[in-house]
């Protein structure tokens, strides 16, 4: 196998759809990974005609949110077999017995990979939450990390904060359980309210305990002290209007970060969603292009 592309596992017969029905549907289980049941997917690429495959991506999604969430990305990077999981206590995963911290999340996260069968490098990209956590993996685990692209986060608690008043509506539990309350507040929240719709039909409210355990992994941690030490060529994106995370993050990012670049794109803290026509273009040039970093001037 070759370093450029990990090896994709064959589909499980449990998947919960038929992929000539629907190509961007995913096959979705429950499994054991170390010590810990998490509900699994993955999105499989298209048929690329011989082609030799290309690298797997590794998501970490954002916090309290589950696999449909992040579906958009699978029907706008249909070329990748796209890896995801919810965290406990979010989505269909069960509650967390005993709380739990960024390294060994990113570990877990590797022994997935392994039972999957993905044993080469994988892309890793992360949005918000999951954005701290794609750091924490590559620094963590270098060898089996190909591209980094980070999107809408920070590095810990050392970002600069967001508007208070959009915090303040972050923090109200509503925003799971309630669709007319994220309805009226998307735009405040989020940006972007023409994305309102199908952002909320794809929401399933994490529990009460799950939320609080995935808000309490991160109490502490900071990217800042590692970042220049990583390795893989790393791609920044930040959305200009983003009220959760501000932009001075993903410059703060880009300077640690060796082998960085970042890119801006319009809307809010949700632009992988309500922006993908501007975003992924530049996600796919960014993978698409030579693993090897820019050597110095």
């Amino acid at each position: 196998m070759s370093a450029a592309a990990a090896e994709r596992p064959p589909h499980g017969s449990d998947s919960p759809a038929d992929p000539a029905a629907d190509p961007h549907a995913p096959h979705i289980e429950m499994m054991r990974v170390g010590g810990r049941m998490l509900r699994v997917a993955v999105f499989y690429a298209r048929d690329r005609q011989g082609a030799a495959p290309r690298r797997p991506i590794l998501f970490f999604n954002g916090i309290g949110a589950n696999i449909e969430i992040m579906a958009p990305l699978a029907q706008w990077l249909p070329d990748q077999d796209i890896i995801t999981f919810d965290m406990p206590g979010v989505g269909g995963s069960p509650d967390p017995r005993f709380p739990y911290r960024p390294w060994t999340m990113a570990l877990r996260a590797t022994r997935l990979l392994d039972k999957l069968g993905y044993r080469g490098k994988v892309d890793v990209m992360g949005v918000s939450w999951g954005g701290g956590l794609a750091q924490q993996f590559a620094f963590q685990h270098p060898d089996r990390t190909g591209k980094l692209v980070l999107c809408a986060t920070a590095a810990g608690v050392l970002m600069a904060p967001g508007d208070p008043r959009v915090l303040v509506k972050m923090a109200d539990p509503r925003r799971y359980v309630d669709p007319s309350y994220m309805q009226a507040n998307f735009h405040a929240l989020y940006g972007d309210a023409h994305a309102a719709d199908g952002h909320v039909s794809r929401l399933r409210p994490p529990s009460q305990k799950g939320y609080l355990f995935q808000l309490g992994a991160m109490l502490g941690w900071t990217s800042a002290f590692y970042l220049p030490f990583l390795k893989a060529r790393t791609l920044v994106l930040m959305g200009e209007q983003d009220r959760i995370v501000p932009m001075i993050n993903g410059k703060l990012l880009a300077r640690l970060i060796p082998h960085a670049t970042l890119k801006t794109v319009p809307g809010g803290h949700l632009f992988l969603v309500s922006r993908p026509a501007e975003t992924f273009p530049i996600i796919e040039d960014f993978l698409g292009g030579d693993d090897a970093p820019a050597s110095p001037l």
